[in-house]
Order: structure tokens, then C-alpha cells, then sequence
């Protein structure tokens, strides 16, 4: 016969789930805030605020964005990890969520920490160098790597950016040795490669897409699977040397582990109604990303994957946090 205790215990249990049911129900009954865990102007921060505008007038609630910057992510990244999770804080997640447990001691874990709720887009990187190089094709540049080993460099926004996974990845695959050069932040990189120092950069299309229509610098290659809007005439690194080569920045939408699922499944139906809009696929395409649909599960495999394939290229790499 169960104890007066199991019962209570029981019976707490079912007032817990009704009550979440019809918090999740009445939801959003005030603001929703989300975080970019990136300094205003960059890609998170240009996604944030066009999925956001869009997002207030779906749920008849302001989100509000908010830029809570510093170690490369990992502060605004544990903010939302530590919220409580009632689907009133959101957090623009990247690459960056997956890559900076291996360079940081970071109080959250990607897979863990995390309730999956969309992926949005996705935009690749593109190999960018000197335009007075002799190299016609990806092809050339690791002929001309393997026959100067450690002798070219690249330039990077820093260790464990961005703009050095991609290049780490590539380095492995073609088996070549090419030195990292790390700069604070992908502007800096990009002058120095333009100044003449640094041979070449694997920045992203809308940073680089300037001094391609300058001449300051060339584009070789990009890193996704199909050529890339914006540098339509640019092949793919798969395409011009690297068979099997794929590496883009994504963008997603995640909540605290433990966020009601009514809440996920909600969120997750209006961002996707949202990624349908002409106005957001016109805005992702200027920014050289590609609008991208998974499920929310299927989102969290995605994190998983990409937590331990970037675990991989640092381990075979060798490389350390400075």
C-alpha cells in the first residue's frame, strides 16, 4: 500500500506537469529576451535581430535582443545556460557553442546545458588570398603548400575562431602544413593578408565580398557543398581540390535544458513559418547564408555531431589555447 509520503510525492508531480502545461499554453505572457552572445554588427547579431522583429509579431510579445559579449562567446553562452528555463531566455547559438569547450573551461556543455529548439541558416567560409599568388584553383594552393611546407601562411580572428577551425580542417584533410597567424578579430586578419603579410584567410563571404569586387584580395574557394550566392562565378573547395571539404558558421536557436517542450514545439513552428518568409530568405541571401530546416531533435544531433567533430580536428591538430 503506497505511503502517505509516495502519494504526496505523486500527487506533487501531476501539479507540476499541469501547471507547466499551462504555463506552456499561456505562453509568452511577457518579453523574451535573447541572447547573442557576440558584439553587435556581425552575423549572429544581423541574424538575431531579423529573426527577433519577426518572432515579436509572431508570439504578440517584444524579444528582446541582447549582446552579452566576451570570451569569444563563452559569456553570454553561460548566461543562457544558467537562465531559468520557462522559454522566456533564448540564445543565438553557433559554431562557436561546439568549438569553445575545447579551447575554454566553460560551465556549459553543448549537448547537455541545452534544450535544441531550431537551426536557421547556415554560411559558408571562402578561402580569400593575395590577389598577386599563382594559383588558379584549390587544387594549386596545395600543390604550392606541400611544396613549401610551413612556409605559407593564414590569418585568423584568433584561437579557435571561426576563421582557424576552418583552415585546421582543411590543413588535415589536404595533408599540408600551412602557419597560423592569429589577429584579434576577422578585420585585422583580413588587412594583414591585404598589407601583403599573411598569404591568405578562410573568412566569411560577406566580410570578405568587398575586397573581392576591390581587387584587394581573390577568392579561391568556398567551404559549403554548392556555390554560394553572392560569388556565384567562386567554386567550391570540394569542387576545385578538396573532394569531401564542407565547413560553414550555422546559426540556431536554443533554450536552457529543461524548457517545457509544449514551449519548443511553439518557438519552433513560428521560426519556422519565419524562415518561409520571402523578406528572411532575401535578407539571409545578402548575407551570403542559405536558410536551413531540421527539427528540433534532429538539431540536437547536429550540435552533438558538430561538438565532436571539431573535438577531433583539435585533438589530431595538436592545438592549444593561448
Amino acid at each position: 500500500m503506497p505511503t502517505v509520503h509516495a502519494l504526496m510525492m505523486k500527487a506533487a508531480g501531476v501539479l507540476l506537469a499541469l501547471t507547466t502545461a499551462a504555463a506552456a499554453q499561456d505562453y509568452p505572457t511577457k518579453p523574451v529576451r535573447l541572447i547573442v552572445p557576440f558584439p553587435p554588427g556581425g552575423f549572429n547579431d544581423i541574424v538575431a535581430r531579423m529573426i527577433g522583429t519577426q518572432l515579436s509579431d509572431r508570439l504578440g510579445k517584444q524579444v528582446v535582443v541582447d549582446n552579452r559579449t566576451g570570451a569569444g562567446g563563452v559569456v553570454g553562452t553561460e548566461l543562457a545556460a544558467h537562465a531559468p528555463n520557462d522559454g522566456y531566455t533564448l540564445l543565438i547559438a553557433s559554431l562557436a557553442i561546439t568549438i569553445n569547450p575545447w579551447f575554454h573551461k566553460t560551465s556549459y556543455d553543448a549537448v547537455k546545458s541545452f534544450a535544441p529548439v531550431a537551426l536557421l541558416a547556415t554560411a559558408p567560409n571562402v578561402i580569400s588570398i593575395q590577389p598577386d599568388l599563382p594559383l588558379k584553383s584549390v587544387k594549386d594552393l596545395i600543390a604550392m603548400a606541400k611544396e613549401r611546407p610551413g612556409k605559407l601562411q593564414y590569418a585568423s580572428a584568433g584561437v579557435g575562431s571561426f576563421m582557424h577551425m576552418g583552415p585546421e580542417l582543411f590543413k588535415q584533410m589536404a595533408k599540408v602544413d600551412i602557419l597560423h597567424v592569429p589577429f584579434r578579430g576577422a578585420g585585422p586578419a583580413l588587412i594583414d593578408v591585404m598589407g601583403g603579410n599573411t598569404h591568405m584567410s578562410f573568412a566569411s563571404v560577406p566580410s570578405s565580398i568587398t575586397h573581392f569586387r576591390s581587387s584587394k584580395l581573390r577568392a579561391l574557394g568556398v567551404g559549403s557543398l554548392k556555390r554560394n550566392g553572392l560569388i556565384p562565378d567562386v567554386p567550391t573547395i570540394d569542387e576545385s581540390g578538396l573532394p569531401g571539404y564542407e565547413f560553414s558558421n550555422w546559426i540556431g536557436i536554443v533554450a536552457p535544458a529543461g524548457t517545457p517542450a509544449a514551449i519548443v514545439t511553439r518557438l519552433h513552428k513560428d521560426l519556422s513559418a519565419i524562415q518561409d518568409s520571402p523578406e528572411l530568405k532575401k535578407q539571409f541571401a545578402n548575407e551570403g547564408a542559405e536558410a536551413v530546416r531540421m527539427s528540433s531533435a534532429e538539431y540536437g544531433k547536429f550540435i552533438a555531431s558538430e561538438t565532436a567533430r571539431w573535438g577531433r580536428v583539435v585533438k589530431k591538430g595538436g592545438i592549444k589555447p593561448q
